[in-house]
């Protein structure tokens, strides 16, 4: 029988811990980016914590709240409507031409009777964040007071309304989608205080002349959910029910000149991204 001291067990004892403890750590690492011996996940080609799925790429968020982040198009920058348009009349007739809107201090107003604003880009499923405001002086009722709205596609809109003290039809109050669907709640200011709108657009898919997907909104007025992934019944229309007519994947942001100075400002829109996308 061969037999050890005591400080020989202890240092053979000590290089065994120190080996296992190396080899736990060694596993740990190799598990630090996922797995591979986890179920998959239903309806999904990835296992649970899969070290091969793609990572979402990296954006920088706006520095503060309601600030685009580096990812977005910014649609008006405070200066100038470059990125936007109207349509031509008279010898312009048919053409896009330089808009009529008079651009102010950070914010740009809508010239009544000169006609909606489009962009001169076209987007599909989006995010998008604009602020509005409406005119101090408070003049008419219902409809016909700081009427406009935010049309996404040229088509779906979002009703912007005064809608403090204002009753007016439920369906086209601020907030509604026009037409079809009421805000689940009224969050207003005042007249003279900006409005924020941040909607999660899904456009419509179409095959062929045959609707596949219909569109959804879901919209956060004044940081307040107001729709949750609501679907629109087609495009607006005034006293009729909506009904879809097959068009491109991306189409232009509109704003409605409704004959009345709303002001707008701080709007930047943004594409919604797919999951499992390789990071760049």
């Amino acid at each position: 029988m061969i037999r050890r001291s005591f400080p020989a067990l202890a240092a053979a004892f000590t290089t065994a811990a120190a080996a296992f403890l190396a080899g736990v750590l060694v596993a740990q690492q190799s598990h630090d980016l996922g797995f591979k011996d986890t179920p998959i996940l239903p309806g999904q080609p990835w296992h649970v914590h899969d070290s091969d799925r793609p990572h979402p790429r990296v954006i920088t968020p706006g520095a503060t709240p309601g600030a685009a982040p580096s990812d977005a198009t910014i649609l008006f920058n405070g200066r100038d409507l470059s990125r936007w348009a109207q349509k031509g009349s008279g010898p312009d007739s048919g053409k896009a031409v330089a808009p009529k809107w008079k651009v102010m201090d950070g914010y740009f107003e809508a010239a009544p009777g000169s006609g909606d604003l489009f962009t001169r880009d076209k987007f599909g499923d989006c995010q998008l964040h604009v602020e509005w405001q409406e005119p101090t002086t408070v003049r008419g009722t219902s409809q016909d007071r700081g009427n406009s709205g935010v049309y996404l596609m040229s088509r779906y809109e979002i009703q912007v309304l005064d809608a403090w003290q204002n009753p007016t039809y439920a369906d086209g109050q601020a907030g509604a989608i026009y037409g079809q669907w009421p805000p689940l709640v009224n969050p207003a200011r005042r007249p003279g205080a900006w409005n924020t709108y941040d909607i999660v657009f899904e456009a419509p898919k179409f095959e062929g002349s045959t609707l596949q997907e219909p569109a959804y909104f879901t919209v956060f007025y004044n940081g307040v959910l107001v729709h949750n992934r609501k679907t629109s019944m087609g495009p607006t229309i005034y006293r009729d029910v909506a009904h879809y007519q097959p068009h491109e994947p991306r189409e232009p942001l509109l704003l409605q000149d409704h004959d009345h100075p709303v002001r707008f400002r701080n709007i930047w829109i943004r594409p919604l991204g797919q999951y499992d996308r390789p990071e760049k």
